[in-house]
């Protein structure tokens, strides 16, 4: 199969249960840059998730105002970098975060969208926003991994928004992160099924 059709595959073809598609300015840059199919299969998983995760904090914080526009795009384009440090695919590294933010600036997008690229594994910076930690968040938990530093944070600021008990909010999250966690396997098999290099 062309490269270009499992790329397409990737971006758009259903799959059960349903992922979301990337917004189509995303999808248009991954196909611009000729992004591995593996690439915009996981984008596409950690966007779902990203989606799931802002409904869940809009309606139980709607006085947060999160910014759910940044958060969506955030998670679909966080490892963007990756085009360029395609052995980050299937290796540890950190090189395609920042490769990934100024790739972004390169086209056009402004500096409060391109960060993500270089925020999302650095949600320990105390400089994180929460539309940061939501990304991270989704980055983690689409593929079932739970990180209690990172939850707690996320919590921390539900508490400071809506002044319920740090336990409500942890009791919340846990059963809604295990709930995304339950999709784990299906969104892993749907990344695995595209290949790294065409």
């Amino acid at each position: 199969m062309p490269p270009s059709d499992l790329l397409s595959r990737a971006l758009h073809d259903p799959v059960d249960p349903p992922l979301r598609p990337l917004p189509p300015r995303v999808a248009e840059l991954l196909r611009s840059l000729c992004a591995p199919p593996r690439l915009a299969a996981h984008v596409r998983a950690v966007h779902d998730v990203a989606v799931q995760l802002v409904d869940w904090v809009e309606r139980r914080c709607p006085e947060l105002g999160v910014d759910r526009e940044a958060v969506l795009f955030g998670a679909a384009t966080h490892d963007i970098g990756k085009t360029v440090h395609i052995a980050e695919l299937s290796g540890p590294g950190s090189a395609h975060e920042e490769a990934g933010r100024e790739l972004l600036l390169a086209h056009g997008f402004g500096p409060e969208l391109a960060r993500f690229a270089g925020t999302h594994g650095a949600w320990a910076d105390p400089a994180a926003t929460f539309e940061d930690l939501l990304v991270s968040t989704a980055d983690k938990v689409w593929k079932n991994k739970r990180v209690p530093e990172l939850e707690d944070l996320v919590i921390a600021r539900l508490v400071q928004e809506t002044g319920r008990q740090r336990w409500e909010e942890y009791l919340a999250l846990d059963e809604f992160l295990g709930h995304i966690g339950d999709g784990a396997d299906h969104r892993l098999a749907f990344q695995a099924s595209f290949p790294v290099h065409v």
